[in-house]
């Protein structure tokens, strides 16, 4: 029986609790392939769960949904300097994310004439052999790190993990020469005790106790106190801290770029999403005397103004506090700063702990004048969000029907996952919608912490990935009511997104590891995020008029049908339909034909445990 150092670092995986692998393999890779062989040889199954993905930004998207829904780290293997390349933008959505992922690629050999096993023996090893590899990935990684020799394996390996659970958690990259993974090792080397024990994860810290006094304090004197946050859920623990201490001081809650559920939409003191398009903040943000931040990425866009021309920010005279997990300085960026008179790094849920047991004895009673007043803005805009739900009677100018909107389709979906019987806390919606952000999260309505997430980042191509690594964890981490995983996983992307995702693989994935989830495309016929920023730059300017296909951002004038590329892409196994306005014939409604497309794709899910891509046609951009 050989053993090699690729044997232990596999080993070593499974030792410190690793048991998904996102596999793309290459030459780098003889020795780990052997191992995967020898092991099914003598146990008849691999101790770890291998996923083979046929492209590494899925692979690593996958991984990156994985660790959002167990809390813990998945692994993903690349191939040397091309496969690291490959791992593209989703390199930047787990570390934006803050998601722990410990990625290891091997490297090209470095002798070349057999002197070691391992020795280069194909033209690419000479095209593969960078300088410096791990600077392709580097200043996003938490940690980088070379594997010289397979007797300190254990010790990267659970330094990598150690540093990646860490506040500000996020993916760590390890990376070696193909000789040393081919070395033979003595078996002994497994037969050691590697745990992650005397290796533990950085506690969360609290607030100073001055700064919880200072800001408990200016929260109790405030006339007009605001919130701001978009990430707090992701501490599941903080949901139900926010929603107390809101209750307690009727504290309004405002969501900027939110990537996770921090609150029930039925919170009667959340007033509102924004992904700070000028103009859409909360009008209270102006008027505030105490502006608590926490856990937010950006809280406001100083040179955006409203109607009125009045800036988007708080006044020369409201205390600022900003409060943040892992890196209230944003040390990864390279311009950023909000005006705050505090700044402290602390857990969500135990900061909000601190600064509720510091108010609560003080506020003698739980409804105000002021929770009145907010809670009329939180009935004004659900008020808002049901108007928009509703079908036109007319026809548009041309007599022909009026184009779906994203609240007409996204109030759809959540009726079709009501009607079906699917719990909330069986239910995972994915949101990677980047110009319908704002409107696809408050028509879902999430209830519960974890029912609805981004990726946190800002590269898409996350969503259909994170569809197979979400299913996957959550049967992990016993999700659902009955504790054998999510009964509906469903992604809302744009059209631009889809393919972003790289569906032929993705799809491809969802059947071999029976990972079925519901994908509805919002098919605006291109990319309209980047018309939008050229209209708030541009708003008068030359393309202010232009159609999409004229300002090359546009998919026409033959847009792809996205439903069949994941039919094909799984074999015929994957349902697909494409509807719009256009297509309702026989007397049935727009809406009837909506409903019901989207219903019968729930459905599909649901009951037959297949993928299901509805591709929604919106109004040309």
């Amino acid at each position: 029986m050989v053993l090699t150092t690729s044997s232990l670092f596999l080993h070593t995986l499974v030792e410190v609790g690793i048991t998904h692998v996102f596999v793309n393999w290459g030459s780098d890779h003889p020795a780990m392939l052997e191992e995967l062989e020898r092991q099914r040889a003598t146990n008849r199954r691999h101790a770890l769960t291998i996923v083979t993905s046929p492209n590494e930004m899925v692979a690593l998207s996958a991984a990156h949904g994985y660790a959002q829904v167990t809390g813990k780290p998945a692994a993903v293997i690349v191939h040397v300097d091309v496969g690291t390349q490959a791992l593209a933008g989703a390199v930047h959505n787990a570390d934006r994310g803050r998601v722990p992922i410990l990625i290891y690629a091997g490297s090209s050999p470095f002798t070349t004439e057999g002197e070691l096993k391992g020795s280069r023996n194909e033209w690419i090893h000479w095209m593969q052999d960078v300088h410096d590899q791990p600077a392709i990935v580097r200043q996003y990684m938490r940690y980088a790190a070379q594997i010289g020799s397979p007797a300190n394996i254990p010790h990267h390996v659970r330094r990598a993990l150690q540093i990646a659970t860490s506040e500000p958690k996020g993916p760590v990259y390890l990376w070696g020469r193909r000789e040393v993974m081919e070395q033979e090792i003595d078996p002994s080397l497994l037969e050691r005790p590697i745990t992650l024990t005397k290796w533990p994860s950085v506690e969360p810290t609290a607030l100073p106790i001055k700064a919880a006094q200072r800001i408990g304090s200016a929260l109790l004197a405030a006339k007009s106190p605001l919130l701001i946050t978009s990430h707090l859920g992701r501490n599941h623990a903080a949901f139900p801290e926010l929603a107390t201490l809101s209750q307690i001081l009727a504290l309004p809650i405002f969501v900027t770029c939110l990537s996770a559920t921090n609150l029930p939409t039925s919170h009667p003191f959340l007033i509102g999403f924004s992904h700070l398009a000028p103009g859409t903040h909360t009008p209270l943000l102006k008027s505030a005397d105490v502006v608590l931040v926490i856990d937010a990425e950006v809280p406001w866009i100083p040179m955006n103004k409203d109607k009125e021309g009045a800036c988007e920010r708080p006044n020369e005279a409201a205390q600022v506090f900003v409060i943040d997990s892992g890196d209230p300085l944003r040390r990864g960026i390279g311009m950023h700063h909000n005006g705050a008179d505090l700044v402290c790094q602390a857990d969500a849920a135990i900061a909000l702990a601190q600064i509720r047991e510091i108010v609560g004895s003080q506020v003698a009673f739980e409804w105000s004048e002021r929770a009145e007043r907010v809670h009329k803005m939180h009935e004004a805009w659900i008020t808002q969000l049901r108007a928009a739900e509703s079908f036109p009677i007319l026809l548009s100018p041309s007599g022909r029907p009026v184009p779906y909107t994203t609240p007409q389709i996204v109030a759809a979906l959540r009726t079709a996952i009501q009607a079906s019987g699917v719990s909330h806390e069986g239910t995972l919606i994915l949101n990677e919608s980047p110009s319908n952000n704002d409107i696809t999260w408050p028509h879902i309505q999430p209830e519960i912490p974890g029912e609805m997430i981004g990726s946190g980042g800002s590269s898409l191509g996350w969503a259909l990935g994170a569809g197979v690594g979400t299913i996957l964890g959550g049967r992990v981490a016993k999700k659902g009511k009955a504790g054998t995983g999510y009964e509906l996983v469903a992604s809302i992307v744009g059209d631009g997104t889809f393919l972003f995702g790289v569906p032929a693989s993705a799809f491809w994935m969802a059947r071999r590891y029976q990972t079925p989830f519901l994908t509805v495309v919002l098919n605006n016929g291109g990319w309209k995020s980047p018309k939008l920023s050229m209209l708030g730059v541009h708003p008068q300017g030359h393309g202010s008029d232009a159609a999409g296909d004229q300002l090359t951002v546009g998919f026409g004038p033959d847009c792809p049908d996205y439903s069949q590329i994941a039919v094909a892409a799984s074999g015929g196994w994957a349902w697909g339909r494409k509807i719009s306005a256009d297509l309702a014939v026989d007397g049935e409604s727009v809406q009837e034909l909506l409903q019901e497309t989207i219903a019968e794709a729930v459905r599909v899910v649901v009951q037959e445990r297949r993928c299901a891509v509805v591709d929604c046609v919106l109004e040309c951009i």
